[in-house]
């Protein structure tokens, strides 16, 4: 069986709720379809919706609402280490398929870090007690952040040197070591942010304490192979290869997922993928749509191999490292860039010839986004050379 770059396109239109007819008024709905949110820039997590997200959904009291008060988004650390928001039932999914591994890794990069500062002869113990400590003052007062905590106790705001001798050579304390590992081992979680939906850092507290219902514990081999299942409902088709990179796991793992999922192989342009066995036949067509998406938006991160729907355009539009900046879209595929200005304007740049009715279904996606940006700037964490020329 063939699955044509179209097919693929059309899947991003109606999975990814970009399409018109697809979108959503419900976050968690849209979180849940494309798996977890990019939310290592703050300001991501709300652009990605808005862009999903119909009518008078798509505004900042809605996205809140779900993170804060409602608290059926949540913040944590998951695949690659990298910061998601995913709805409060995949969390147990996640933190075994994903987070797991990246708490033991903290762990022990913490230990390393404390044996080379000389804090004790036995630095595991010593970790103990000031954990202790952070998690009885985040108990006692509810919410807190970093500087709050580090008032706590001296240990807290012990110096540690990261990466000695190296040009890239970081300090850090602590207390911000602490709570990143913390969170990834599921027992504490980021709530508001101390200032504006557009800037870190947290406030933090309890996970037993935030979550309304506490989520059902899955075993890891369950979790990988739930989590290889929703990747491909909402990725898929796409190569074995794009899932591992995706989800940071090992070939290992990777197959063992894959062969609890039991996909079925297709072809692809360029090689071959996989889809769930229930999800072979066409998506429903959707009317071409355009859409501005956010630097670290979850469909362009969703792949390794991006060339179906980027075009050769990637050199203008990923930083060095392998981010990507805010792109335009237009049916299913990157056309360009977009970037805000200091005076608000939303300015974009088109790379290829789109025609005139593309031309004017971007016009009024930039006006929707200057709109409900109103006074709000935005400054991707992650600079990309096109997103730099545009914003001047």
């Amino acid at each position: 069986m063939r699955i044509e770059v179209a097919e693929r396109r059309a899947r991003i239109g109606r999975r990814h709720r970009l399409a018109a007819e697809a979108r959503s008024d419900d976050p968690v709905e849209v979180a849940r379809d494309l798996v977890a949110l990019h939310a290592s820039d703050p300001p991501t997590v709300y652009l990605a919706l808005f862009a999903r997200l119909a009518g008078t959904a798509a505004d900042l009291r809605t996205v809140d609402r779900a993170l804060y008060d409602d608290r059926t988004l949540i913040r944590m650390l998951a695949m690659r280490r990298t910061m998601f928001v995913t709805p409060v039932e995949s969390v147990p999914v996640l933190h075994e398929a994903a987070a797991r591994t990246v708490a033991g890794r903290e762990r022990r990069k913490l230990l390393g870090f404390l044996a080379e500062a000389g804090v004790a002869d036995d630095v595991e113990g010593w970790l103990a007690e000031v954990e202790a400590v952070a998690l009885r003052a985040i108990e006692t007062r509810g919410e807190v952040t970093s500087a709050e905590l580090a008032e706590e106790d001296e240990r807290l705001r012990q110096p540690l040197v990261l990466s000695p001798g190296k040009s890239y050579e970081g300090r850090q304390r602590v207390v911000a070591r602490l709570l990143l590992l913390l969170a990834a081992e599921g027992r504490i979680v980021r709530g508001r942010p101390r200032s504006t939906w557009r800037y870190s850092p947290y406030r933090w507290s309890l996970a037993q304490r935030w979550y309304p219902v506490a989520p059902e514990p899955w075993t890891a081999e369950d979790a990988e192979i739930e989590l290889a299942r929703r990747w491909l409902a909402g990725y898929g088709p796409a190569p074995a290869e794009d899932l591992r990179w995706w989800t940071g796991w090992t070939v290992a793992q990777t197959r063992r997922a894959l062969a609890g999922v039991k996909p079925v192989e297709v072809e692809l342009d360029g090689g071959t993928g996989l889809l769930l066995p229930d999800d072979l036949e066409p998506v429903p067509p959707v009317e071409p749509w355009a859409a501005l998406l956010p630097g670290l938006d979850p469909t362009p991160m969703g792949w390794s191999r991006r060339e179906w729907f980027l075009v050769g355009h990637g050199p203008r539009l990923f930083d060095r490292n392998g981010n990507i900046g805010p792109t335009v879209w237009w049916d299913g595929r990157i056309v360009g860039g977009w970037a805000q200005r200091k005076d608000g304007e939303i300015a974009y740049r088109l790379l290829e010839d789109v025609g005139a009715e593309a031309v004017g279904v971007v016009e009024t996606a930039v006006a929707e986004l200057t709109g409900r940006l109103g006074e709000a700037r935005i400054t991707p964490q992650f600079r990309t050379p096109l997103e730099r020329e545009l914003a001047g």
